[in-house]
Protein backbone atom coordinates (compact mmCIF):
# COMPACT_ATOMS: atom_id res chain seq x y z
CA UNK A 1 0.00 0.00 0.00
CA UNK A 2 1.31 3.65 -0.74
CA UNK A 3 2.98 4.87 2.04
CA UNK A 4 1.80 8.43 1.53
CA UNK A 5 -1.74 6.98 2.31
CA UNK A 6 -0.45 5.04 5.74
CA UNK A 7 0.95 8.37 6.38
CA UNK A 8 -2.35 10.58 5.55
CA UNK A 9 -4.37 8.16 7.45
CA UNK A 10 -2.02 7.91 10.74
CA UNK A 11 -2.63 12.02 10.60
CA UNK A 12 -5.97 11.52 10.39
CA UNK A 13 -6.41 8.87 13.57
CA UNK A 14 -4.28 10.81 15.81
CA UNK A 15 -5.63 14.32 14.94
CA UNK A 16 -8.97 14.21 14.17
CA UNK A 17 -10.48 10.91 14.80
CA UNK A 18 -12.44 8.72 13.23
CA UNK A 19 -15.48 8.39 15.37
CA UNK A 20 -14.71 12.93 16.70
CA UNK A 21 -18.31 14.41 14.45
CA UNK A 22 -20.13 11.80 16.67
CA UNK A 23 -18.70 13.50 19.66
CA UNK A 24 -18.95 17.04 18.12
CA UNK A 25 -22.74 16.56 17.44
CA UNK A 26 -23.53 15.00 21.18
CA UNK A 27 -21.47 18.22 22.61
CA UNK A 28 -23.68 20.18 20.62
CA UNK A 29 -26.57 18.25 21.76
CA UNK A 30 -25.70 19.10 25.10
CA UNK A 31 -24.45 22.78 25.40
CA UNK A 32 -26.66 24.56 22.55
CA UNK A 33 -29.63 22.02 21.82
CA UNK A 34 -31.09 20.88 25.33
CA UNK A 35 -31.21 24.76 26.42
CA UNK A 36 -32.69 25.53 23.29
CA UNK A 37 -35.43 22.92 23.72
CA UNK A 38 -36.03 24.12 27.02
CA UNK A 39 -36.30 27.87 26.10
CA UNK A 40 -38.84 27.35 23.80
CA UNK A 41 -41.13 25.51 26.11
CA UNK A 42 -40.34 28.78 28.31
CA UNK A 43 -43.48 28.49 30.58
CA UNK A 44 -45.58 25.29 32.00
CA UNK A 45 -48.87 26.26 32.77
CA UNK A 46 -51.08 24.33 35.34
CA UNK A 47 -54.70 25.44 35.44
CA UNK A 48 -55.02 25.75 38.98
CA UNK A 49 -58.18 27.88 39.95
CA UNK A 50 -58.33 27.60 43.16
CA UNK A 51 -55.12 29.37 43.66
CA UNK A 52 -55.33 31.50 40.93
CA UNK A 53 -53.06 32.46 37.94
CA UNK A 54 -50.29 30.18 38.28
CA UNK A 55 -47.00 29.41 36.06
CA UNK A 56 -43.61 27.66 36.05
CA UNK A 57 -40.87 29.36 34.10
CA UNK A 58 -38.15 27.45 33.30
CA UNK A 59 -34.67 28.65 33.90
CA UNK A 60 -30.48 28.08 33.70
CA UNK A 61 -30.02 24.60 32.78
CA UNK A 62 -27.34 22.59 33.91
CA UNK A 63 -26.15 18.65 33.65
CA UNK A 64 -23.78 17.05 36.03
CA UNK A 65 -20.58 13.97 35.38
CA UNK A 66 -21.59 10.40 35.36
CA UNK A 67 -22.57 9.37 38.74
CA UNK A 68 -24.44 6.16 40.14
CA UNK A 69 -26.72 6.51 42.88
CA UNK A 70 -26.04 3.21 45.34
CA UNK A 71 -28.30 1.24 47.15
CA UNK A 72 -28.20 3.29 50.25
CA UNK A 73 -28.92 6.77 48.80
CA UNK A 74 -25.96 8.19 48.14
CA UNK A 75 -24.50 9.40 44.50
CA UNK A 76 -21.01 8.95 44.11
CA UNK A 77 -18.79 9.57 40.37
CA UNK A 78 -18.65 6.66 38.58
CA UNK A 79 -16.22 6.03 34.87
CA UNK A 80 -17.18 3.44 31.98
CA UNK A 81 -15.28 0.46 32.80
CA UNK A 82 -17.54 0.57 36.27
CA UNK A 83 -20.55 0.93 34.45
CA UNK A 84 -19.39 -2.44 32.00
CA UNK A 85 -18.78 -4.08 35.29
CA UNK A 86 -22.00 -3.72 37.06
CA UNK A 87 -24.74 -3.45 34.27
CA UNK A 88 -25.02 0.19 35.03
CA UNK A 89 -26.72 3.00 32.76
CA UNK A 90 -23.39 5.45 32.39
CA UNK A 91 -25.02 8.75 32.51
CA UNK A 92 -25.16 12.01 34.28
CA UNK A 93 -28.03 14.07 36.39
CA UNK A 94 -29.85 16.93 33.95
CA UNK A 95 -30.68 19.90 36.54
CA UNK A 96 -33.72 22.74 35.67
CA UNK A 97 -33.93 25.66 37.98
CA UNK A 98 -37.94 26.58 38.24
CA UNK A 99 -39.15 29.38 39.05
CA UNK A 100 -43.13 29.43 40.54
CA UNK A 101 -45.39 32.28 39.68
CA UNK A 102 -48.67 32.81 41.40
CA UNK A 103 -50.57 36.02 40.89
CA UNK A 104 -47.66 37.65 38.88
CA UNK A 105 -45.95 37.25 41.97
CA UNK A 106 -42.44 35.26 41.65
CA UNK A 107 -41.56 32.95 44.43
CA UNK A 108 -37.95 31.74 45.13
CA UNK A 109 -36.37 29.79 42.66
CA UNK A 110 -35.63 26.08 43.02
CA UNK A 111 -33.22 23.46 40.97
CA UNK A 112 -34.61 20.44 40.12
CA UNK A 113 -33.18 17.28 38.90
CA UNK A 114 -35.53 16.23 35.46
CA UNK A 115 -33.81 13.05 34.63
CA UNK A 116 -30.55 11.38 33.71
CA UNK A 117 -28.70 11.82 29.88
CA UNK A 118 -27.16 9.27 28.80
CA UNK A 119 -22.98 10.47 28.50
CA UNK A 120 -21.27 9.14 25.36
CA UNK A 121 -17.97 8.18 26.04
CA UNK A 122 -15.23 10.02 25.11
CA UNK A 123 -17.51 13.66 25.04
CA UNK A 124 -17.21 16.98 27.04
CA UNK A 125 -19.07 15.35 30.30
CA UNK A 126 -17.08 12.02 30.43
CA UNK A 127 -13.81 12.02 32.66
CA UNK A 128 -11.78 10.32 29.86
CA UNK A 129 -12.02 12.70 27.43
CA UNK A 130 -9.25 14.51 29.29
CA UNK A 131 -7.51 11.83 31.41
CA UNK A 132 -3.95 11.36 30.53
CA UNK A 133 -2.60 7.59 28.86
CA UNK A 134 -1.04 6.93 32.21
CA UNK A 135 -4.13 6.97 33.93
CA UNK A 136 -6.59 5.65 31.24
CA UNK A 137 -4.18 2.74 31.81
CA UNK A 138 -4.71 2.99 35.84
CA UNK A 139 -8.87 2.92 35.50
CA UNK A 140 -8.72 0.17 33.18
CA UNK A 141 -9.40 1.83 29.79
CA UNK A 142 -8.21 1.02 26.25
CA UNK A 143 -5.98 4.56 25.27
CA UNK A 144 -7.08 3.83 21.78
CA UNK A 145 -10.90 3.33 22.51
CA UNK A 146 -12.22 5.84 20.05
CA UNK A 147 -14.94 6.65 22.61
CA UNK A 148 -18.62 7.65 20.68
CA UNK A 149 -20.87 4.98 22.09
CA UNK A 150 -23.37 5.04 25.20
CA UNK A 151 -23.43 2.08 28.25
CA UNK A 152 -26.67 0.91 28.72
CA UNK A 153 -27.19 -1.36 31.81
CA UNK A 154 -23.56 -2.94 30.74
CA UNK A 155 -23.58 -2.55 27.53
CA UNK A 156 -22.15 -0.55 25.05
CA UNK A 157 -24.77 1.00 22.12
CA UNK A 158 -24.17 3.06 19.36
CA UNK A 159 -26.66 5.34 17.65
CA UNK A 160 -26.17 4.81 13.53
CA UNK A 161 -25.93 7.63 11.52
CA UNK A 162 -29.28 7.53 9.64
CA UNK A 163 -29.61 8.77 5.81
CA UNK A 164 -32.53 11.22 4.95
CA UNK A 165 -33.67 13.49 2.52
CA UNK A 166 -32.70 17.10 2.29
CA UNK A 167 -35.11 19.39 4.50
CA UNK A 168 -36.47 22.54 2.78
CA UNK A 169 -35.91 21.74 -0.50
CA UNK A 170 -38.08 21.40 -3.92
CA UNK A 171 -36.99 17.92 -5.17
CA UNK A 172 -38.98 17.50 -8.13
CA UNK A 173 -39.67 14.48 -10.52
CA UNK A 174 -41.61 12.80 -13.39
CA UNK A 175 -43.88 10.28 -12.60
CA UNK A 176 -46.45 7.38 -13.95
CA UNK A 177 -49.22 7.30 -11.46
CA UNK A 178 -53.05 7.59 -12.27
CA UNK A 179 -53.18 11.28 -13.94
CA UNK A 180 -50.49 12.51 -12.50
CA UNK A 181 -47.16 13.58 -14.34
CA UNK A 182 -44.77 15.62 -12.20
CA UNK A 183 -44.80 16.14 -8.58
CA UNK A 184 -42.67 18.15 -6.17
CA UNK A 185 -41.79 17.08 -2.41
CA UNK A 186 -40.98 19.35 0.26
CA UNK A 187 -39.98 18.18 3.78
CA UNK A 188 -40.00 20.90 5.64
CA UNK A 189 -38.14 20.74 9.10
CA UNK A 190 -38.48 22.62 12.34
CA UNK A 191 -37.09 21.78 15.77
CA UNK A 192 -36.85 18.16 14.58
CA UNK A 193 -40.08 17.97 13.14
CA UNK A 194 -40.56 17.15 8.85
CA UNK A 195 -43.92 18.34 7.77
CA UNK A 196 -44.02 16.55 4.27
CA UNK A 197 -45.56 18.66 0.86
CA UNK A 198 -46.56 16.76 -2.31
CA UNK A 199 -47.14 19.38 -4.88
CA UNK A 200 -48.74 16.85 -7.81
CA UNK A 201 -49.79 18.01 -11.63
CA UNK A 202 -52.04 16.18 -13.34
CA UNK A 203 -52.32 15.49 -17.15
CA UNK A 204 -54.84 18.59 -17.49
CA UNK A 205 -52.42 20.98 -15.84
CA UNK A 206 -54.14 21.35 -12.68
CA UNK A 207 -51.87 21.75 -9.91
CA UNK A 208 -52.63 20.73 -6.16
CA UNK A 209 -50.75 20.60 -2.77
CA UNK A 210 -51.05 17.81 0.16
CA UNK A 211 -49.50 18.47 3.19
CA UNK A 212 -50.75 17.48 7.10
CA UNK A 213 -54.10 16.88 7.02
CA UNK A 214 -55.11 18.23 3.82
CA UNK A 215 -55.43 16.31 0.38
CA UNK A 216 -54.75 17.68 -2.96
CA UNK A 217 -56.03 21.36 -2.33
CA UNK A 218 -56.17 23.10 -6.02
CA UNK A 219 -52.77 25.05 -5.09
CA UNK A 220 -54.17 28.59 -6.19
CA UNK A 221 -57.16 28.42 -3.63
CA UNK A 222 -53.89 28.09 -0.88
CA UNK A 223 -51.73 31.22 -2.67
CA UNK A 224 -54.55 33.35 -2.78
CA UNK A 225 -55.36 32.53 1.26
CA UNK A 226 -51.47 33.31 1.45
CA UNK A 227 -51.80 37.33 0.22
CA UNK A 228 -51.35 36.61 -3.71
CA UNK A 229 -55.01 37.55 -4.00
CA UNK A 230 -54.93 38.80 -7.75
CA UNK A 231 -55.10 36.52 -10.68
CA UNK A 232 -52.01 39.22 -12.01
CA UNK A 233 -49.90 38.80 -8.69
CA UNK A 234 -50.18 35.32 -8.66
CA UNK A 235 -49.25 34.67 -12.32
CA UNK A 236 -46.41 37.00 -12.06
CA UNK A 237 -45.01 35.49 -8.90
CA UNK A 238 -44.77 31.76 -10.11
CA UNK A 239 -43.00 32.98 -13.46
CA UNK A 240 -42.26 36.46 -15.87
CA UNK A 241 -41.91 33.10 -18.76
CA UNK A 242 -45.01 33.49 -21.14
CA UNK A 243 -45.08 29.59 -21.51
CA UNK A 244 -44.75 28.83 -17.91
CA UNK A 245 -47.60 31.48 -17.11
CA UNK A 246 -49.65 30.34 -19.96
CA UNK A 247 -49.07 26.40 -18.45
CA UNK A 248 -50.71 27.67 -15.01
CA UNK A 249 -53.64 29.53 -16.30
CA UNK A 250 -55.77 26.54 -16.24
CA UNK A 251 -55.46 26.54 -11.93
CA UNK A 252 -57.03 29.97 -11.84
CA UNK A 253 -60.39 28.51 -13.22
CA UNK A 254 -60.17 26.14 -10.14
CA UNK A 255 -60.32 29.21 -7.78
CA UNK A 256 -63.13 31.03 -7.97
CA UNK A 257 -61.34 33.58 -5.04
CA UNK A 258 -61.20 36.94 -4.44
CA UNK A 259 -59.69 37.47 -1.57
CA UNK A 260 -57.35 36.25 1.67
CA UNK A 261 -60.72 35.50 3.70
CA UNK A 262 -62.34 33.52 1.00
CA UNK A 263 -59.40 31.66 0.54
CA UNK A 264 -59.04 30.37 4.43
CA UNK A 265 -62.86 29.80 4.28
CA UNK A 266 -62.46 27.22 0.94
CA UNK A 267 -59.35 25.54 2.62
CA UNK A 268 -61.83 24.94 5.91
CA UNK A 269 -64.62 23.81 2.87
CA UNK A 270 -61.48 21.46 1.65
CA UNK A 271 -61.42 19.81 4.97
CA UNK A 272 -64.70 19.83 5.65
CA UNK A 273 -65.68 21.37 8.59
CA UNK A 274 -69.17 22.32 8.71
CA UNK A 275 -69.59 25.67 11.02
CA UNK A 276 -68.24 28.76 9.70
CA UNK A 277 -66.29 30.19 12.63
CA UNK A 278 -64.56 27.10 13.73
CA UNK A 279 -63.62 26.25 9.62
CA UNK A 280 -61.79 29.73 9.33
CA UNK A 281 -60.07 29.24 12.87
CA UNK A 282 -58.96 25.73 11.99
CA UNK A 283 -57.58 26.83 8.21
CA UNK A 284 -55.98 29.75 9.88
CA UNK A 285 -54.15 27.43 12.56
CA UNK A 286 -53.49 24.68 9.11
CA UNK A 287 -51.74 27.72 6.90
CA UNK A 288 -49.71 29.38 9.87
CA UNK A 289 -48.54 26.44 11.51
CA UNK A 290 -48.18 23.03 9.19
CA UNK A 291 -47.78 24.76 6.13
CA UNK A 292 -43.82 25.12 5.28
CA UNK A 293 -42.68 25.16 9.36
CA UNK A 294 -39.70 26.00 8.44
CA UNK A 295 -40.35 29.67 7.19
CA UNK A 296 -42.20 30.41 10.24
CA UNK A 297 -45.41 29.81 12.31
CA UNK A 298 -47.11 33.06 12.36
CA UNK A 299 -49.29 35.15 9.99
CA UNK A 300 -46.39 37.71 8.95
CA UNK A 301 -44.31 34.85 7.33
CA UNK A 302 -47.97 34.03 4.72
CA UNK A 303 -46.62 35.72 1.85
CA UNK A 304 -42.60 34.30 2.43
CA UNK A 305 -45.34 30.79 2.13
CA UNK A 306 -46.89 31.98 -0.94
CA UNK A 307 -43.83 32.80 -2.69
CA UNK A 308 -41.75 29.67 -1.60
CA UNK A 309 -44.30 27.59 -2.98
CA UNK A 310 -44.55 29.72 -6.17
CA UNK A 311 -41.26 28.76 -6.84
CA UNK A 312 -42.18 25.45 -6.15
CA UNK A 313 -45.07 25.35 -8.99
CA UNK A 314 -42.65 27.16 -11.15
CA UNK A 315 -40.06 24.10 -11.12
CA UNK A 316 -42.64 21.47 -11.36
CA UNK A 317 -44.02 23.39 -14.98
CA UNK A 318 -40.54 23.56 -16.11
CA UNK A 319 -40.10 20.14 -15.94
CA UNK A 320 -43.81 19.27 -17.74
CA UNK A 321 -41.93 21.82 -20.45
CA UNK A 322 -38.83 19.96 -20.33
CA UNK A 323 -37.01 23.51 -19.73
CA UNK A 324 -35.37 21.58 -16.64
CA UNK A 325 -34.08 18.33 -15.50
CA UNK A 326 -35.93 16.42 -13.04
CA UNK A 327 -34.09 16.08 -9.74
CA UNK A 328 -31.72 13.16 -8.55
CA UNK A 329 -33.18 11.53 -5.57
CA UNK A 330 -29.99 9.68 -5.08
CA UNK A 331 -27.88 12.70 -5.70
CA UNK A 332 -26.24 12.90 -2.33
CA UNK A 333 -26.32 16.57 -2.12
CA UNK A 334 -30.41 15.89 -2.05
CA UNK A 335 -29.30 13.62 1.17
CA UNK A 336 -28.35 14.81 4.81
CA UNK A 337 -26.87 12.21 7.56
CA UNK A 338 -28.28 12.48 11.18
CA UNK A 339 -25.88 12.37 13.95
CA UNK A 340 -26.34 11.18 17.39
CA UNK A 341 -26.93 14.67 17.94
CA UNK A 342 -30.21 15.04 16.27
CA UNK A 343 -31.37 12.07 17.14
CA UNK A 344 -30.90 12.46 20.94
CA UNK A 345 -33.55 16.08 20.06
CA UNK A 346 -36.01 14.54 18.39
CA UNK A 347 -36.08 12.37 20.99
CA UNK A 348 -36.01 14.68 24.02
CA UNK A 349 -38.72 16.79 22.23
CA UNK A 350 -41.11 13.76 21.94
CA UNK A 351 -40.49 12.43 25.95
CA UNK A 352 -41.15 16.56 27.00
CA UNK A 353 -43.84 17.67 24.64
CA UNK A 354 -45.54 13.84 23.37
CA UNK A 355 -49.37 13.39 24.73
CA UNK A 356 -47.68 11.88 28.05
CA UNK A 357 -44.76 13.41 28.14
CA UNK A 358 -42.80 14.89 31.31
CA UNK A 359 -44.84 18.40 30.97
CA UNK A 360 -47.87 17.55 31.12
CA UNK A 361 -47.11 15.00 33.51
CA UNK A 362 -46.10 18.30 35.85
CA UNK A 363 -49.11 19.67 34.76
CA UNK A 364 -51.27 16.89 35.80
CA UNK A 365 -49.53 16.35 39.49
CA UNK A 366 -49.57 19.78 40.15
CA UNK A 367 -53.74 20.09 39.31
CA UNK A 368 -53.76 17.32 41.56
CA UNK A 369 -51.83 18.27 44.38
CA UNK A 370 -53.48 21.91 44.52
CA UNK A 371 -56.78 20.44 45.03
CA UNK A 372 -56.10 20.59 48.87
CA UNK A 373 -55.45 24.41 48.71
CA UNK A 374 -51.88 25.04 49.15
CA UNK A 375 -48.64 24.83 46.69
CA UNK A 376 -47.10 21.40 46.44
CA UNK A 377 -43.45 21.53 46.77
CA UNK A 378 -41.88 21.68 42.66
CA UNK A 379 -39.13 18.67 43.51
CA UNK A 380 -42.52 16.58 44.35
CA UNK A 381 -44.06 17.41 41.02
CA UNK A 382 -40.97 16.31 38.32
CA UNK A 383 -41.26 12.76 37.88
CA UNK A 384 -37.17 12.50 36.78
CA UNK A 385 -37.35 8.91 36.26
CA UNK A 386 -39.97 9.09 33.45
CA UNK A 387 -37.76 11.13 31.25
CA UNK A 388 -34.55 8.40 32.27
CA UNK A 389 -36.89 5.41 31.28
CA UNK A 390 -37.58 6.68 28.23
CA UNK A 391 -34.13 7.60 27.26
CA UNK A 392 -32.75 4.71 28.26
CA UNK A 393 -35.50 2.24 26.68
CA UNK A 394 -34.99 4.35 23.25
CA UNK A 395 -31.13 3.50 23.81
CA UNK A 396 -31.68 -0.16 25.20
CA UNK A 397 -33.80 -1.27 22.09
CA UNK A 398 -33.43 1.29 19.26
CA UNK A 399 -37.15 1.87 18.86
CA UNK A 400 -37.13 6.02 17.69
CA UNK A 401 -39.85 8.60 17.00
CA UNK A 402 -41.19 8.33 14.24
CA UNK A 403 -41.62 4.32 14.29
CA UNK A 404 -38.16 3.90 13.66
CA UNK A 405 -36.34 1.09 14.23
CA UNK A 406 -32.62 -0.34 14.81
CA UNK A 407 -31.33 3.47 15.61
CA UNK A 408 -29.48 2.06 18.39
CA UNK A 409 -27.05 -0.77 17.76
CA UNK A 410 -25.08 -3.08 20.14
CA UNK A 411 -21.36 -1.78 19.32
CA UNK A 412 -19.53 -4.67 17.85
CA UNK A 413 -15.97 -5.36 19.75
CA UNK A 414 -14.93 -8.33 17.15
CA UNK A 415 -11.82 -5.86 16.51
CA UNK A 416 -10.73 -2.43 16.14
CA UNK A 417 -11.71 -2.36 12.49
CA UNK A 418 -14.90 -3.72 13.32
CA UNK A 419 -15.54 -1.62 15.72
CA UNK A 420 -14.29 1.81 13.69
CA UNK A 421 -16.36 0.30 10.43
CA UNK A 422 -19.50 -0.12 12.65
CA UNK A 423 -19.48 3.15 14.29
CA UNK A 424 -18.96 4.60 10.80
CA UNK A 425 -22.18 2.97 9.53
CA UNK A 426 -24.93 4.86 7.27
CA UNK A 427 -28.59 3.21 7.55
CA UNK A 428 -30.98 4.14 4.61
CA UNK A 429 -34.50 4.76 5.67
CA UNK A 430 -36.03 2.91 3.02
CA UNK A 431 -37.46 -0.82 3.74
CA UNK A 432 -35.46 -3.56 2.76
CA UNK A 433 -38.24 -5.71 1.20
CA UNK A 434 -38.67 -3.80 -1.38
CA UNK A 435 -36.34 -3.81 -4.70
CA UNK A 436 -35.48 0.07 -4.76
CA UNK A 437 -33.22 -0.80 -8.02
CA UNK A 438 -31.58 2.90 -7.91
CA UNK A 439 -31.33 3.47 -4.15
CA UNK A 440 -29.48 0.39 -3.84
CA UNK A 441 -27.07 1.15 -6.73
CA UNK A 442 -23.30 2.98 -6.26
CA UNK A 443 -23.67 6.60 -7.54
CA UNK A 444 -20.95 9.21 -8.87
CA UNK A 445 -21.77 11.48 -5.66
CA UNK A 446 -20.80 8.77 -3.55
CA UNK A 447 -17.14 9.47 -3.97
CA UNK A 448 -15.05 10.25 -1.39
CA UNK A 449 -17.85 10.29 1.15
CA UNK A 450 -19.09 6.54 1.04
CA UNK A 451 -17.00 3.28 0.81
CA UNK A 452 -17.36 2.00 -2.81
CA UNK A 453 -17.17 -1.69 -1.70
CA UNK A 454 -18.29 -1.94 1.97
CA UNK A 455 -21.92 -3.40 1.90
CA UNK A 456 -23.50 -6.66 2.89
CA UNK A 457 -24.67 -8.96 0.61
CA UNK A 458 -28.49 -10.05 0.77
CA UNK A 459 -31.77 -8.04 1.33
CA UNK A 460 -30.18 -4.71 2.83
CA UNK A 461 -27.15 -4.36 -0.06
CA UNK A 462 -26.94 -1.06 -0.93
CA UNK A 463 -28.77 0.48 1.69
CA UNK A 464 -26.71 0.02 4.73
CA UNK A 465 -23.25 1.75 3.62
CA UNK A 466 -20.27 2.72 5.84
CA UNK A 467 -18.55 5.86 5.28
CA UNK A 468 -14.96 6.49 3.07
CA UNK A 469 -12.15 5.83 5.31
CA UNK A 470 -11.12 9.82 6.04
CA UNK A 471 -14.87 11.31 5.42
CA UNK A 472 -16.29 13.53 8.41
CA UNK A 473 -19.72 14.73 8.81
CA UNK A 474 -19.98 18.55 9.72
CA UNK A 475 -23.03 19.33 12.25
CA UNK A 476 -24.72 21.99 9.84
CA UNK A 477 -24.95 25.42 10.81
CA UNK A 478 -27.81 27.47 12.45
CA UNK A 479 -30.13 29.44 9.88
CA UNK A 480 -28.90 32.40 12.02
CA UNK A 481 -25.48 31.71 11.32
CA UNK A 482 -26.21 31.03 7.82
CA UNK A 483 -28.09 34.33 7.49
CA UNK A 484 -24.57 36.10 9.15
CA UNK A 485 -22.44 34.03 6.81
CA UNK A 486 -24.52 35.80 3.31
CA UNK A 487 -24.53 39.34 4.97
CA UNK A 488 -20.60 39.29 5.44
CA UNK A 489 -20.25 37.53 1.51
CA UNK A 490 -22.65 39.96 0.14
CA UNK A 491 -20.20 42.83 -0.87
CA UNK A 492 -17.20 40.57 -1.85
CA UNK A 493 -16.34 40.02 -4.93
CA UNK A 494 -14.62 36.83 -6.23
CA UNK A 495 -11.92 36.41 -8.71
CA UNK A 496 -12.89 34.82 -12.35
CA UNK A 497 -12.00 32.04 -12.91
CA UNK A 498 -10.37 31.77 -16.76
Amino acid sequence: MNQNFLTLLDVFAHERGFIKFQIDSYNDFITRRIPKVLSEIGVIKPEVPELGEFKIKLGEFKIGGPSVKEADGSVRDILPTEARLRNLNYSAPMYIELTPVLNNIESESVVVNFGDMPVMVKSKICPLATMPIDELIKVGEDIDDPGGYFIVNGTERILVLVEEIAQNRIITSKVETGNVSEIARIHSEKDGYVQRHLIERKNDGTITISFANVTRLPIAILLKALGLESDKNLVTAISLDPEVQEEFYINLYEAEVANKEQGLDEIGKHIKIPQKEYRMDRAVKLVDRYLLPHLGQDSTHRLEKALFLAKAVEKIIKLHLGKVEEDDLDHYSNKRLRLAGDLLEILLRSILLGKWGLITRVTYNYQKLTKRGRLPPLQAIVESNVLTNQLMSALAIGSWVGGRTGVSQRLERGSYIKTISHMRNVLSPLTSTQEHFEARELHPTHWGKLCASETPEGATIGLRKYLAQTAEVTKGAEEKESKQLMTLLKGVEFPKVK
